[in-house]
């Protein structure tokens, strides 16, 4: 079943609007400039945008343009279908937020969010030699911005952050 894109556009865009309203209504926080409602109100402005780009087909050109030129390079029975367990890779995300949720005290952040990083890596086909580094990396530059700009320390665990 396929579902149009102006049904999915306008979902995108109410769930936008609702992040932004509810975010919108968060208390600030005195003395600083950026409180808590700025990062739903970003991220609802965000889906809005999107999401009204589905609804009104912008950009569907290219989508269509980058089908013809696959068509025109490959013929249809030389692609390999993809594996049956390819197909259990959405459930990969929710699974991952639930480790995090279940590890990130006992272990720490930068260990757990390693471990995730590596892992969706993987299982997205990316090679050792971009997984690695990128789980090694990734947690730090993370870590960071929620601790010097956000204010929002991430649980410590067994490798606390080094500054």
């Amino acid at each position: 079943m396929q579902l149009s894109d102006r049904l999915t556009g306008g979902a995108i865009a109410a769930l936008g609007s609702a992040a932004f309203f509810y975010g919108s209504k968060l208390p600030p926080v005195p003395g600083q400039q950026v409180g808590p409602s700025a990062f739903p109100m970003a991220v609802g402005a965000g889906l809005v945008i999107c999401g009204a780009l589905i609804v009104f087909g912008i950009g569907r050109h290219f989508e269509e343009v980058a089908e013809a030129d696959m068509a025109s390079h490959t013929a249809p029975e030389l692609l390999e279908p993809l594996p049956a367990w390819r197909n259990w890779l959405a459930l990969l995300p929710p699974a991952l937020v639930l480790f995090y949720a279940l590890a990130s005290e006992p272990l720490g952040f930068l260990p757990t969010a390693a471990i995730m990083v590596a892992a969706a890596s993987f299982a997205f086909g990316a090679k050792p030699k971009l997984a690695i580094p990128l789980a090694i990396i990734a947690p730090f530059i993370i870590n960071l911005i929620f601790l010097k700009l956000l204010r929002v320390p991430l649980p410590g665990g067994i490798l606390p952050f080094p500054w």
